[in-house]
């Protein structure tokens, strides 16, 4: 049953609007950087896939490893999370930049969440593919509905039947939000 929930998660892709890495995107990585602007007191949705999409975050444990980082980046005041999800292979992150820049932040996320994941699974190599998707949002983008379809990605990827059934995600526009 597992191995059919994670080849649901690698395909789900297919039938979303959210961006899609296919697996030579990684020769392109440096493309995404072109023309990044990121500014504090905006928001922006992010996402950034695993190497060679590896299902890492199928385990639980290392996937809490990286929800240390992302409460972690709220914590010392560099963005303030608004949602967020954890997939197999990678996550989507919706935040308002506090301070620094969207570089800095991810660095800080990917580099961080690379170690501790590493040291917990005995140095399993390269965590993150380079570089990450950024989309800045319109002040009259409707932020909650941005974070609804965020955190359905595990029904839209046929990993639960109900959202509440995925622990890996949070928003703060849900009640039941701090799931992860």
């Amino acid at each position: 049953m597992k191995h059919l929930l994670l080849a649901r998660a690698a395909n789900h892709h297919k039938n979303t609007l959210m961006p899609h890495f296919p697996s030579t995107t990684r020769q392109h990585s440096c493309n995404l950087r072109k023309g990044r602007h990121s500014e504090p007191g905006h928001t922006y949705l992010l996402t950034a896939v695993t190497h060679e999409r590896r299902m890492i975050f199928s385990e639980w444990q290392l996937a809490r490893l990286l929800i240390i980082e992302l409460r972690a980046a709220q914590n010392v005041g560099l963005a303030e999370s608004l949602a967020w999800v954890v997939m197999p292979d990678h996550f989507h992150w919706l935040l308002t930049l506090r301070s620094g820049g969207l570089s800095s932040l991810m660095k800080q996320v990917k580099g961080r969440s690379a170690k501790s994941i590493n040291r917990a699974a005995g140095n399993i190599g390269k965590i993150w593919q380079g570089g990450f998707h950024d989309h800045a949002l319109r002040h009259d983008e409707d932020l909650a509905a941005i974070a609804r379809y965020i955190i359905a990605n595990p029904l839209r990827a046929g990993l639960v039947e109900r959202i509440g059934d995925y622990p890996l995600w949070d928003s703060v526009w849900l009640e039941t939000g701090n799931r992860g």
